[in-house]
């Protein structure tokens, strides 16, 4: 109860671009070519897909969203690991260069860990990176309070639910 009581109080506070909310997490994404040519698209009508797919993988989108000003930020990795994570930290931070501290939402998944920073680069920048952050983890089967769950559900009505065959044409679409 207390971390929630954490985050929402954390999601109450003034936009402050010195210390930014800003929440974040990962979705599988499986990747869905068609095995059967679509038939064309004609107006009027409901677009038809085969039963028959191909299965192309499987990747993994990392995003994060700044619940007060909407500013958003998104990759697609071939998976996710401490290094794709520690990676996201790193471009985030440097969208951020004037912020004391970027209060980092997130859940409590074993790659959500500044050891990830110190695994992957040298010591001293992984010191500076995790200085940059304070965290706060959702509770344990509480991911709904982290705002960028709603980001993926746009993106999963947007263009998730459909067939995307590879991890290029994925970014392309998540991007947009």
């Amino acid at each position: 109860m207390a971390r929630m009581e954490q985050i929402l109080t954390l999601y109450a506070l003034p936009y402050d671009p010195l210390y930014p909310v800003v929440c974040y997490d990962e979705r599988p994404c499986f990747l869905i070519g068609e095995a059967v040519e679509p038939l064309t698209l004609q107006s009027g009508r409901v677009r038809k897909e085969h039963y028959a797919y191909e299965k192309n993988g499987s990747c993994s989108l990392l995003a994060a969203i700044e619940p007060l000003t909407g500013k958003r930020t998104a990759q697609v990795h071939p998976q996710r690991t401490k290094q794709e994570y520690a990676l996201f930290c790193q471009d985030l931070a440097a969208q951020y260069p004037d912020a004391v501290k970027i209060r980092f939402v997130q859940d409590n998944l074993n790659t959500h860990d500044v050891s990830a920073f110190y695994e992957n680069m040298p010591t001293d920048e992984a010191l500076a990176l995790a200085e940059r952050f304070e965290f706060y983890f959702t509770p344990k089967s509480a991911n709904w309070l982290n705002m960028i769950e709603i980001e993926f559900s746009a993106l999963a009505r947007q263009c998730l639910h459909r067939r995307i065959p590879t991890i290029a044409q994925l970014e392309r679409e998540i991007l947009a």
